[in-house]
């Protein structure tokens, strides 16, 4: 699943596409921005979450997460309105390295 998902969020980020996960607590529909590498190694991925399920509550936000516990995903094909408003590039989350980003 990494290596497939790792592909399929490079590619969305390059093609400013949507992508549809599922991510405890549900199914979220989000917009990619940075793929990286936190400080243990992790894979990470901030996102604009448009639509979906939260954990926090917050079904329209920022988001940042973990690509070993996302359980499905997939292209959407709907444009992203990406840039979002506060997205800057250089995540200091990535403390490992970018990946990708817009």
């Amino acid at each position: 699943m990494t290596t497939h998902a790792v592909a399929a969020i490079a590619a969305a980020i390059q093609g400013k596409r949507c992508l549809r996960i599922n991510y405890d607590p549900g199914d979220r529909l989000i917009e990619p921005h940075t793929l990286g590498r936190g400080s243990d190694g992790q894979l990470l991925l901030r996102a604009y979450q448009v639509s979906g399920a939260s954990n926090s509550g917050e079904h329209e936000h920022w988001k940042l997460f973990r690509v070993d516990r996302i359980h499905f995903i997939e292209p959407d094909y709907a444009v992203s309105n990406a840039p979002r408003h506060g997205y800057k590039r250089g995540d200091k989350a990535m403390k490992a390295g970018i990946i990708s980003e817009l």
